[in-house]
């Protein structure tokens, strides 16, 4: 499933197909019969937000099935005022995540989304709803802040549960930051974990280990489970709800020091190849780029400022701009490539970060 431009209708317009098509209507709101049995799908590893700018955002979030993921959209968080409605489906070939662009959302505001899932094989299923926020960047000048970082759960240190699991996700999120500039090494993909890692002072830093941890990733599967478990942390699950990340891709999301015009051509680099092609799909599938040029050269804040390219992601980038997207997906199937839908317009407005 790849990210596609989809343009929502008004709420007059939505609730007009609503009707045509017989479904019931439920407290004002267009909404097919909702069953919360057993069955029903869940969201598995919460809800995500990015690449925001003055009047769109990027929403995110992953089923346990084949679903069809459901979004509406307010202002306020009673979702008294439901501005858009809009869907895409969440299939196997994407490890049944979906990422839906939302347009035509008022500047400088603060935008609620509630996702739910419905199941594909019994419409009549749906599960329970979860709730996200972001900001849209404002059109006049203002001040605003960011919060920046990187490099999670890598050279070893995992997830320690009984020490508070990644605690910065939550001092980061009580200072509320219009947005999270997240530098790069989502993942360390080539670097597996240990059990336990012994500290100077004589604790015991314990991780939280799951099966695709265990060594460095090679496939499709271990390259999604690097980025599954960081979502096992709960503080990083609440970070993502509420503020919405701008991602730069460093070079552990796929192997160290790797970059995309690398040769890939001598019998060393075959096992690379490998993982370039896999790293890749995971890649796009767990971030919220919206083009090619947002993960290689360069990309536009969400507020729409121009905060500069990564070193490595523009290194040989004319050159061997495609590379990193035609590689497919090794033996696990069609590649989940990007589709791009036009780089994103440049803003006129300059904005400044706040001065505490």
């Amino acid at each position: 499933m790849t990210l596609r431009r989809i343009e929502l209708p008004s709420r007059r317009q939505f609730l007009v197909i609503a009707a045509s098509t017989a479904i019931p209507i439920l407290g004002g709101i267009a909404r097919p019969y909702l069953s919360l049995a057993a069955e029903h799908p869940l969201i598995t590893h919460g809800l995500q937000s990015g690449d925001v700018d003055i009047d769109s955002g990027i929403v995110w979030a992953r089923a346990d099935r084949p679903a069809r993921m459901q979004v509406e959209v307010a202002t306020t968080d009673s979702f008294k005022d439901l501005i858009h409605g809009a869907f895409v489906d969440a299939l196997p070939e994407s490890d049944f995540t979906a990422k839906l662009k939302i347009n035509g959302l008022p500047s400088g505001q603060d935008i609620f989304y509630r996702v739910r899932f419905q199941d594909l094989s019994s419409p009549t299923i749906i599960g329970e709803s979860m709730v996200g926020q972001f900001r849209t960047g404002p059109r006049d000048k203002r001040s605003i802040s960011f919060i920046w970082s990187g490099d999670q759960a890598g050279q070893g240190w995992g997830i320690d549960e009984a020490r508070g699991g990644m605690r910065t996700y939550a001092t980061m999120l009580r200072n509320r930051p219009d947005f999270f500039l997240h530098s790069g090494d989502h993942i360390y993909a080539d670097i597996p974990l240990q059990p336990e890692v012994k500290l100077p002072n004589g604790e015991i830093w314990k991780n939280l280990l799951v099966e695709e941890k265990a060594k460095p990733a090679e496939t499709l599967a271990e390259f999604r489970g690097n980025w599954k478990y960081n979502l096992l942390d709960k503080n990083l699950l609440a970070f993502n709800a509420e503020i919405p990340t701008v991602s730069q891709w460093d070079d552990h999301e796929v192997l160290d020091n790797w970059w995309p015009g690398e040769p890939l051509t001598r019998a060393v680099h075959q096992r690379r190849k490998y993982c370039v092609a896999n790293g890749r799909c995971a890649l796009h599938r767990r971030t919220l780029f919206r083009s090619k040029q947002s993960c290689i050269s360069g990309f536009r804040s969400v507020l729409g400022t121009c905060l500069g390219p990564h070193p490595r992601r523009n290194r040989h980038a004319k050159q061997h701009r495609q590379d990193f997207w035609t590689a497919g997906c090794l033996h696990q199937g069609p590649p989940e490539g990007p589709q791009p839908f036009g780089e994103p317009e440049r803003r006129a407005a300059v904005f400044r970060s706040r001065q505490d």
